[in-house]
């Protein structure tokens, strides 16, 4: 069973997020908050899996409460409606896993996260700033591929170590 904390400040979405996902048989909701700082506080009381947060909440940014969290192994996805130019690249610095639009499908969402509780890391292209992410059209391909499962172990790895290293390359 997954276990899940979701924090998101508008109560509706809240309560929708909760339970579509409560409907798949290997995810529990085990905690709701409503600003970071409650997420926070429930990742270390409650100790789940995955938190997913809204990127803009108040109190404490979904992003200020991944870079409090990433040292802890709950892994953390950030929903958003928007792209924000930096907001990928905090995003990664965070170490947080799934970077998503908050538009996407329910079941979409639950795919990623049992994908990331797999150790993969899941960026909606759109919200991925251009400065952050310049990769080559084959390094996609690849990235799609190996989402997939249809490239080589020893492909992928080349390409995903060529990936990680622009990531980390300083923009300017």
């Amino acid at each position: 069973m997954i276990r899940i904390v979701i924090a998101e400040n508008q109560e509706m979405l809240l309560e929708a997020i909760s339970s579509l996902l409560n409907l798949e048989e290997d995810i529990e909701i085990v905690g709701q908050a409503s600003n970071g700082e409650e997420a926070v506080a429930l990742v270390h009381q409650l100790r789940p899996d995955v938190c997913i947060m809204d990127m803009e909440m108040p109190v404490m940014s979904g992003l200020e409460a991944a870079e409090v969290l990433k040292a802890m192994e709950c892994k953390v996805i950030m929903l958003t409606t928007f792209r924000r130019n930096g907001h990928f690249q905090q995003a990664l610095q965070a170490n947080v896993r799934g970077y998503l639009l908050k538009d996407n499908p329910s079941d979409e969402l639950a795919c990623s996260i049992r994908r990331i509780m797999d150790g993969m890391r899941i960026y909606s292209p759109e919200l991925m700033d251009a400065a952050s992410y310049n990769n080559s059209e084959r390094e996609s391909e690849v990235q799609e591929m190996s989402a997939e499962g249809q490239a080589a172990p020893g492909v992928i790895r080349t390409y995903l170590s060529t990936i990680k290293d622009k990531m980390k390359a300083p923009t300017g």
